[in-house]
């Protein structure tokens, strides 16, 4: 299997860059409800932009589709469906962890289940820890994960650095109550790499159509994602109805004590945008997957490591780091180093892999 891995690793970065920074612009909309703001930007997530960039970029999209073995489909919708409890809940981890430690616990647990458990359960486990550049592969993925505790534990030095005062930028941080959140977010959230995994016919078909290898895996996403979308509407749909909250879509605000009208064209234009970028994490995702070679599965390490490490870039940048120690610091430096190193460690080993012809 051929590739660019170091092609790879740049459209991983750029898809880490674009989910870390997705909740930016929603937390500028203003007078909507979470579950207006997430089905809104969702929508485009989950439903516009796949298809869109899915029929831009690949040939016979809908043929490829049709020819797809209804099996294939099925666990490539139900992958994404069980993606979409951890995807519904990842807006929580937000709203009371912050960027930075939010995304560390959600994701690392995200990391373990969806980059370990493909290749084991195909068995070729052993067959990757038997190369010398598999082994480099591996040992990449757990630096990732050193990482990743490093810099929770700096997001816990933090809070306490702060005394139990609430971090600026997080306005209802809530460490038990998030933590919690973060942990089922992460666990389901690992799922979406099993979806990927179980859309390989499709990869397979619509290659035989055409498609540039590059965009091979833009079709699987329609998919999985319509899983995500699933669950995700029916989720947000129940508490549109429980807080009677319809009327936001056409300006009604949240809160009608304060008055005024939700301002429609910003927020469906925040959402939109928010939407959108969450999207090309995973338009950029399949790219680098495709130039990774024979260790694809690593894909995932990369995609979260970049995620972790611009999410806590936009964490300084939202001054949720503001009032921390000097050694708080060091250590959420420390982390993002470590993040870095991995991602190159993991580059190092499937440039091995792809000269060896592994």
């Amino acid at each position: 299997m051929g590739g660019n891995p170091a092609l790879g690793v740049i459209f991983h970065w750029l898809g880490g860059f674009a989910s870390a920074s997705f909740y930016v612009p929603y937390k500028r909309i203003n007078r909507w409800s979470w579950e207006i703001f997430w089905l809104a930007g969702g929508l485009f997530s989950w439903a516009v932009a796949p298809w869109l960039f899915a029929s831009l970029q690949t040939r016979d999209l809908l043929g490829v589709l049709s020819a797809t073995p209804r099996d294939t489909l099925f666990w490539c919708w139900f992958w994404g469906a069980m993606w979409g409890f951890g995807g519904l809940t990842f807006g929580l981890t937000m709203r009371y962890l912050g960027l930075s430690l939010g995304m560390a616990v959600a994701l690392g647990l995200t990391t373990v289940i969806g980059t370990l458990g493909p290749p084991i359960f195909r068995g070729t486990m052993g067959e990757i820890a038997s190369t010398i550049s598999g082994q480099i592969t591996l040992v990449g993925i757990v630096i990732t994960l050193i990482g990743i505790v490093v810099v929770a534990r700096a997001g816990k030095a933090k809070e306490r650095d702060l005394a139990g005062a609430k971090s600026e930028g997080v306005a209802e941080f809530n460490l038990r109550k998030g933590i919690l959140i973060a942990i089922f977010s992460g666990v389901m959230s690992g799922c979406f790499a099993w979806g990927l995994d179980a859309g390989q016919p499709i990869r397979d078909l619509t290659l035989a159509a055409g498609t540039d290898p590059l965009s091979q895996g833009l079709p699987v996403l329609c998919v999985v994602l319509a899983g995500g979308l699933t669950t995700n509407a029916l989720w947000c749909s129940y508490l549109i109805a429980k807080n009677k909250s319809a009327g936001q879509f056409l300006g009604t605000p949240s809160d009608p004590e304060r008055g005024g009208r939700a301002p429609l064209l910003t927020n469906y234009l925040l959402a939109a945008l928010g939407g959108t970028l969450w999207y090309f994490q995973f338009f950029f995702y399949t790219m680098g997957e495709s130039q990774m070679g024979r260790y694809g599965f690593s894909s995932w390490t990369l995609h979260m490591a970049s995620i972790i490490l611009f999410s806590t870039l936009w964490g300084f940048a939202l001054r949720e780091w503001k009032g921390a120690s000097k050694s708080t610091r060091r250590t959420v430096w420390t982390g993002i180093g470590l993040l870095v190193g991995a991602t190159i460690v993991i580059g190092a080993g499937n440039m091995l892999g792809v000269q060896a012809g592994h």
